[in-house]
């Protein structure tokens, strides 16, 4: 069962959805008049805290070219459990017509529920900014924002990724006397929810089933008794097509059977 190679980058496009929502966060500076004297976009990177802060204690004073910058977002997978709650059924399946392939059939079984954990890191130097940012994005999560993404895009299969807010704790990172601070901190700790995906099956599409019936197996030349042939109608069918069946059922006395080498009936051995 294991071994078949398949990669449908789902968790990575779950992590991407996350950041995305972030990505376009801005805050302003003013003076004490009101008149504002800075606008800028806060920079978003994904990375552990610890490797910010130590950025940070690597230059006190920000004065290095290479160092980091405040304000700035960040964000890190935390965990990785099975829902089962959202439990789907084992034996149902996704079927799609295979692209111009109308005679190939693509099939999948349903998905299976994950929740994976995340943590949204808001740094900044001044507590202003760091509550700017903040107040931009608490609204939104009441508690969860639905993003729609596209799951399986080879099976036109898309699907809602709940993201909810669980919590937010607040730290105040820094060295030195009570006057000089480092680092301001709020973690907004998240989970998402979305399924994961198995391989993708393709088959040929039936287009003709038949099937010969005996009343008495075990004789050396059973007499066949009846046959009975399903196609679909009308046999131009193709797999996306709306199409019926025709049903055929004929009658023997013999002792023939149907070779699927010829394509014709004859003797049975």
């Amino acid at each position: 069962m294991l071994g078949q190679q398949f990669y449908h980058e789902t968790i990575r496009k779950v992590i991407i959805a996350f950041g995305t929502i972030f990505n376009d966060i801005s805050l302003v500076r003013k003076d004490n008049n009101g008149t504002i004297t800075q606008t800028m976009k806060v920079p978003l990177a994904y990375g552990p805290r610890e490797k910010f802060l130590v950025r940070l204690r690597e230059d006190a004073d920000l004065t290095k070219q290479v160092a980091i910058t405040l304000p700035r977002i960040g964000f890190e997978i935390q965990n990785l459990s099975y829902d089962s709650v959202r439990k789907l059924s084992r034996v149902q399946k996704f079927k799609k017509v295979k692209g111009t392939e109308t005679k190939q059939l693509d099939t999948q079984y349903m998905p299976v529920p994950y929740n994976l954990d995340l943590e949204l890191y808001v740094m900044a130097k001044q507590s202003d900014d760091a509550l700017q940012i903040v107040e931009q994005i608490l609204p939104y999560f009441q508690p969860d924002y639905t993003l729609t993404i596209n799951d399986m895009s080879d099976m036109g299969i898309k699907k809602d990724i709940p993201i909810i807010l669980n919590g937010i704790s607040y730290e105040d990172s820094y060295d030195g006397d009570f006057e000089t601070r480092r680092a301001l901190i709020y973690t907004l700790s998240f989970t998402t929810k979305f399924y994961l995906y198995g391989p993708v099956t393709s088959s040929k599409v039936i287009k003709t089933v038949q099937v010969d019936q005996y009343t008495d197996m075990p004789d050396q030349s059973p007499k066949r008794e009846q046959r009975y042939k399903v196609v679909p109608n009308p046999t131009t069918a193709d797999a996306d097509d709306d199409f019926g069946f025709s049903e055929t059922i004929s009658f023997f006395q013999d002792a023939q059977g149907y070779n699927p080498e010829t394509g014709e009936d004859d003797n049975k051995s």
